[in-house]
């Protein structure tokens, strides 16, 4: 793992608040020349340690309020299941996220869709498709306490 200094880290954790900061801005917050923020905000990109800058939609704004949670169990655990469900489950642009996990279920989704009658009929017509899927448990979120929180280092 690469060495991250407090100045390495005071970078991350301000672009993680806001990843549109200018060079000069950031090396402003920093305490550093423009100059070598640049060549230290690069390097972190080199290094994979900064892997990419994203807008952040509001869900709500673009029609997309439910998040809805779904467990899911194949019917069988190889890795040539695993492998066909997970090529078919990243064709879903519904599904936000995607983890193998331990447990009582093989997957667990997050999904964000419309309401409950958009989930209705992805559910019926994609998710219990999904190759090897023999079973799923839904829960829909009531409330977004966190979500994609800045990683704490």
């Amino acid at each position: 793992m690469p060495d991250i200094d407090r100045i390495d880290r005071r970078i991350l954790k301000l672009l993680q608040a806001d990843g549109r900061l200018s060079n000069a801005e950031l090396a402003i917050k920093v305490n550093v020349s423009p100059a070598t923020c640049h060549r230290r905000t690069q390097r972190l990109f080199e290094q994979g340690i900064i892997s990419g800058v994203h807008a952040e939609i509001n869900p709500k704004a673009v029609g997309l309020g439910a998040v809805v949670m779904v467990g899911v169990v194949l019917d069988r655990s190889t890795p040539e299941s695993f492998a066909e469900f997970e090529g078919a489950i990243k064709k879903l642009p519904a599904v936000l996220s995607c983890h193998l996990v331990a447990g009582d279920f093989d997957y667990l989704l997050k999904i964000r869709v419309k309401d409950m009658e958009d989930f209705n009929a992805l559910h019926g017509k994609r998710l219990i498709a999904l190759p090897g899927v023999r079973q799923t448990r839904t829960f829909f979120v009531m409330k977004e306490v966190t979500d994609n929180n800045p990683l704490a280092f």
